[in-house]
């Protein structure tokens, strides 16, 4: 499929001046002919300098939005440059670039394909109230998807020209919401979801932005709404 197709690689990056190199360097050994963009979210680091020196395209915003501020301008881009595939990828390496080819293949069936890391691969596992909450919020979404979804928080995604079409006019920006919420939007406007099964990794540095309170309260919010939009017409 990706032999005619304008592939670009998105990585949101706040503060990875450690890591995003040697992303970049992976990303280019993997995938050659891809093109890569790095949206520097207001980063108060060298992550923009570094990044441009690894040979990305860099845009940086004038201060930090949140990773789903940082992903739209990333699908904004992609609209206006004839991007036909976008593929969204951590700047801290725990997504493996060598899934991505499986990830696009996957488009022929679907629009929006999902990274999962709770579908057999890996060792990945969350645990608490958090898992219960993202195992429900996935049962959720898989009854209105119509497919097993097992990770609908996972920001490892590739999507289809007619979505980045769709996500550069609209993506939420708040913690989450660049997930969960336009899988829903996705799903309720009538295109097709699904998974593909991806190990996660460790990251290559720094520390992890998410707050474990923060988005356990996201995502039993997010339950709720979603579960109460089910019962409506």
């Amino acid at each position: 499929m990706t032999s005619d197709k304008r592939v670009l690689i998105v990585i949101p990056a706040y503060n990875e001046g450690e890591s995003i190199a040697k992303v970049i360097a992976e990303v280019h050994a993997e995938l050659p002919g891809y093109d890569v963009l790095v949206v520097d979210d207001g980063s108060t680091d060298d992550t923009a300098a570094v990044a441009r020196a690894a040979g990305a395209k860099v845009t940086v915003l004038p201060y930090n939005l949140g990773v789903g501020g940082a992903r739209r301008l990333g699908y904004l881009y992609a609209l206006r440059n004839n991007y036909d595939v976008a593929v969204q990828l951590d700047a801290d390496g725990q997504h493996d670039p060598r899934n991505v080819p499986l990830l696009i293949d996957a488009l022929e069936t679907s629009d929006l394909v999902i990274g999962a890391r709770f579908a057999g691969e890996g060792e990945y596992h969350a645990r608490g109230p958090r898992w219960w909450a993202m195992r429900l919020l996935s049962f959720v979404l898989s009854k209105m998807a119509g497919t097993r979804l097992t990770d609908t928080t996972s920001g490892f995604r590739v999507c289809s020209r007619p979505l980045i079409e769709g996500y550069a006019r609209w993506l939420p920006v708040e913690y989450l919401g660049d997930t969960v919420d336009t899988a829903v939007w996705a799903i309720r406007h009538g295109y097709t979801v699904r998974q593909v099964p991806v190990a996660m990794r460790a990251r290559m540095a720094g520390t992890p932005s998410a707050n474990p309170l923060k988005s356990t309260v996201y995502l039993l919010r997010s339950m709720i709404t979603l579960l109460l939009a089910l019962v409506r017409k």
